[in-house]
């Protein structure tokens, strides 16, 4: 059994349990991440109190703060420290619609479609309840949000009529990256601020906020190493966004006691996969590749039928080097997923925030797959520290999930 075979990775994590290829969804905390955090958890002190305990305490936050902010390409005075992702996202989508109103901005706000349910949610959100007005971007049948489709919106629209616009970085269930830097340059032209939603895209891929042209980027911890329950919105000095929180102004646009533990597991997360220029550490990022074309190669050797989706991975730079995502015909996604955890090893059917909800992946029906392919979709994500013969596992257990799912039909 691969229980039998786990062993210790170079980053630390022995794992009796079997194949984790849902690294998208959190990724597992390296030992060293976790003997920092254990450290700064035994700080004493708030780190806002200005005694010694207390300076103490501040001086690991900022410290942390700066590592951070430089693995993002941004200035520390940029980096507002959050509850996660999800946290980042809404503070950007709300506090920055709330800004732009106040200034005299329009109410509509524009979204590629597919994004991930925090920045849908947020939006919808601002619709029904602030009187926002919510459209949805196309994208192609990769997932990429086309410049010319974003100033095709904004000439239609009135550029004074947006309050922002908000793309994903990279698509966290298909893995395709969007133009960045062509869509931020679009928007900023019209003077409309941008939100880049880089959750998936951290530590896989190089961010440098400074040069990217967002006015706001979300990032979240877990997903790189770091301690559920933290993340970061940078908001660049040009923006502004009014606070979800109320009580104390610790922070740019966040009130709140800072989180100084989890500042330091963070910044000690993104040391083991970014380098000092914020650029994710070619041997990892080599390592992942590779892992990720001999999983695709061997997928499509067991079952020629499924279709890889989203940008090819043959293309540099166009896909996540971690992210391998199939639809698989005649199968019901749920079942793989439940035939694959029976036989030792994890997957996906999409986001971990929809888990349990039995819906077809609004991300796949944005692209134009029909709803019949779209149930069988299953993702398979994987992180420096994965190791071959979880790939191994995950092409020996499949074929007879396939058979089994199969057998059963789709609902």
């Amino acid at each position: 059994m691969l229980a039998d075979r786990a062993g210790r990775g170079r980053f630390g994590r022995t794992d009796p349990f079997g194949a984790y290829l849902d690294h998208a969804a959190t990724s597992p905390m390296p030992d060293a991440v976790l003997d920092a955090y254990a450290d700064a958890l035994r700080v004493v002190g708030n780190p806002a109190s200005t005694h010694g305990h207390g300076q103490r305490a501040s001086e690991a936050l900022e410290s942390a703060r700066e590592r951070i902010s430089r693995a993002l390409g941004c200035d520390h005075a940029e980096l507002v420290l959050t509850g996660g992702g999800t946290e980042s996202v809404n503070l950007a989508l709300k506090g920055i619609y709330w800004a732009r109103r106040r200034a005299g901005s329009g109410s509509l706000v524009l979204i590629a479609s597919g994004e991930h349910h925090a920045t849908v949610e947020a939006a919808e959100w601002l619709r029904d309840a602030q009187g926002a007005e919510l459209v949805q971007l196309p994208v192609d049948r990769e997932g990429t949000l086309l410049p010319g489709a974003l100033a095709r919106a904004i000439a239609e629209a009135g550029a004074e009529n947006i309050a922002l616009v908000s793309f994903l970085w990279a698509n966290n269930e298909v893995g395709t990256v969007q133009p960045v830097a062509e869509l931020c340059g679009i928007a900023d032209g019209a003077g409309i601020p941008v939100h880049v939603d880089a959750v998936a895209a951290l530590g896989q891929l190089p961010i440098d906020f400074a040069s990217s042209g967002a006015a706001a980027l979300s990032v979240s911890a877990h997903k790189v190493g770091g301690p559920v329950g933290v993340g970061a919105l940078v908001l660049g000095r040009g923006a502004t966004a009014d606070p979800l929180l109320h009580g104390g102004t610790q922070q740019r646009s966040r009130s709140g006691t800072q989180d100084v533990a989890g500042a330091v597991a963070f910044a000690a997360a993104l040391d083991l996969v970014v380098d000092r220029d914020g650029r994710p550490r070619p041997e990892c990022v080599d390592r992942v590749s590779a892992l990720r074309d001999r999983l695709v190669a061997g997928v499509r050797a067991l079952d020629p039928s499924a279709v890889l989706r989203g940008a090819d991975p043959g293309t540099p730079g166009a896909r996540l080097p971690g992210n391998a995502h199939f639809t698989f015909p005649g199968c019901q996604g749920d079942s793989l997923v439940f035939l694959l955890d029976a036989a030792g090893v994890s997957a996906s059917v999409g986001s971990a925030c929809q888990a349990g909800v039995p819906e077809v992946s609004h991300v796949l029906l944005a692209m134009g797959v029909p709803e019949v392919e779209a149930v069988g979709a299953l993702r398979f994500t994987l992180g420096p520290e994965t190791r071959e013969d979880e790939v191994d596992a995950l092409l020996e257990a499949l074929p007879g999930a396939l058979q089994r799912a199969r057998a059963a039909g789709i609902a």
